[in-house]
């Protein structure tokens, strides 16, 4: 098979890109991403050797190379997008422009050169918060960010070219990732690097929001089945069952590291934070046969062991003028208590 893989220097990209060239060492990738802030060529640095392997930095809004490039693949995947929800609240431009007219540019071209198999890269995000019980595939969309409503706006663009065009298109829509070469804005590898410089942890609110937590290779694989075996024009939920609050995590993090609780503060909660995500993730498993095989123990483990071992990976971003930490310290009049 040749696959097109878009956003693939990015966190869940890149991640799929060294576990699928393991799992099928007869396929060819094709891989696009625009490296914008958050994209690093360099967690694809040790396969620019490898002939099964092509990058090519590029826009998925570009027309024209996005169509040249769907004329040399059998299946696309659709990892690019803006993905933070916090500088989403502030300028949400860049998320509209990408995650909407950017996935109906790959659609498109998709459909028009008859690619096979398309996945587009959703979020449990898009379904909203959810007090009791957990979001099923058939539920509303309820998103509350501009983030989650730029992915909710994809998914609805998947859903009609699959009515319209009768074009194979499936939605995948994950729980909240952890793993390797997370961009150090993200909950999780914020705060273990943070917690490896003895800088303040910022838990926003109370520190009890909900979410369900996933190691990215479980992810991956679960990405790797739809793609072989997943129903064309389905929805699949993809959760860790994990369900943690944030003052969970923060505790974990720094018991697994020797680190004080001093290191917690508190910074007023963020404007729309829903309280609880959770996924029925049943379709995926009786349909698929997909099961995570990670336990969050184990992942969060490993997790903090690669960012320990990989220090100068995350010390060069977070030294960047568009890290997180410098978009914290432009907003934080906005956020301190």
């Amino acid at each position: 098979m040749r696959l097109l893989v878009t956003g693939a220097a990015g966190f869940i990209g890149s991640n799929f890109v060294h576990y699928y060239l393991k799992r099928h060492p007869e396929d060819q990738l094709l891989v696009l991403d625009a490296l914008t802030y958050s994209g690093n060529l360099e967690n694809l640095d040790s396969l620019k050797n490898d002939p099964r392997f092509e990058f090519v930095k590029g826009d998925i809004r570009d027309k024209k190379l996005v169509g040249d490039l769907m004329k040399r693949v059998d299946a696309a995947i659709n990892f690019a997008a803006e993905s933070h929800v916090d500088r989403s609240l502030y300028d949400a431009d860049e998320f509209i422009s990408t995650n909407i007219h950017g996935a109906y540019c790959l659609l498109k071209a998709a459909w028009e050169n008859k690619v096979k198999r398309f996945i587009q890269i959703s979020t449990d995000e898009v379904y909203g918060a959810i007090k009791k019980g957990s979001s099923v595939e058939t539920d509303l969309l309820l998103p509350s960010s501009p983030y989650a409503a730029s992915k909710a706006s994809a998914d609805l663009l998947v859903h009609s070219f699959k009515v319209t065009f009768d074009y194979p298109a499936i939605i995948t829509r994950s729980s909240n990732n952890f793993g390797p070469y997370q961009y150090p804005e993200k909950l999780i590898p914020l705060f273990v690097t943070n917690a490896l410089e003895d800088k303040p942890l910022p838990v926003y609110g109370d520190g009890l929001n909900v979410r369900d937590w996933i190691y990215v290779l479980d992810n991956c694989e679960a990405i790797d089945t739809v793609l072989h075996k997943g129903r064309p024009g389905e929805i699949y939920n993809i959760g860790g069952g994990n369900e943690k609050t944030n003052m969970e995590i923060t505790e974990s993090v720094l018991e697994s590291l020797d680190k004080p609780g001093e290191l917690i503060t508190y910074v007023k909660d963020r404007p729309g934070h829903d309280r609880r995500y959770s996924l029925n993730c049943e379709k995926i498993k009786s349909e698929l046969g997909w099961e995570p095989k990670y336990s969050f123990k184990e992942a969060l483990s490993e997790t903090i062991e690669w960012y320990i071992n990989n220090r100068s990976w995350w010390e060069k971003i977070k030294g960047k003028k568009e890290s997180y930490q410098g978009f914290m310290e432009k907003h934080y009049e906005t956020l301190k208590r």
